[in-house]
């Protein structure tokens, strides 16, 4: 939004705030972009918890609950012996990934300044 936009675009419900949101998790990022850039948008929970090292699998399920919610990605149940779950990117979390795949280019581009700024007090980074 530039300078002097009217206060209603400003609101809390903006779509601005709404997608800040979606990050409100440090893995929503992360599990659209392995699902997109790892797996062609289509992965299992299992090959899903694999790809992403430090994720607990509480996490993923409620991340992925989460991300279904919001129609970013879809859940379809395979009626086999046991079952098997498959997560897909939906139209909406493909134009998602778009800026993420952006972000992701930048910080490795920018990875040494990134690793020389201050880690936060709250960060696990040291």
């Amino acid at each position: 939004m530039q300078p002097g936009t009217p206060d209603e675009q400003w609101r809390e419900d903006c779509a601005p705030r709404r997608v800040l949101e979606l990050f409100a998790t440090k893995w929503t990022s992360m599990i659209l972009h392995t699902l997109h850039a790892r797996h062609g948008g289509t992965a299992r929970t299992g090959v899903l918890h694999r790809s992403l090292p430090g994720i607990s699998k509480k996490m993923l399920v409620q991340t992925l609950r989460e991300l279904e919610a919001s129609g970013l990605i879809d859940r379809q149940v395979h009626d086999s012996v046991p079952p098997t779950v498959d997560y897909s990117l939906t139209e909406l979390g493909q134009r998602l990934v778009e800026p993420i795949e952006l972000i992701y280019s930048w910080a490795r581009d920018n990875a040494p300044a990134l690793d020389a700024l201050q880690p936060r007090q709250t960060s696990r980074r040291r």
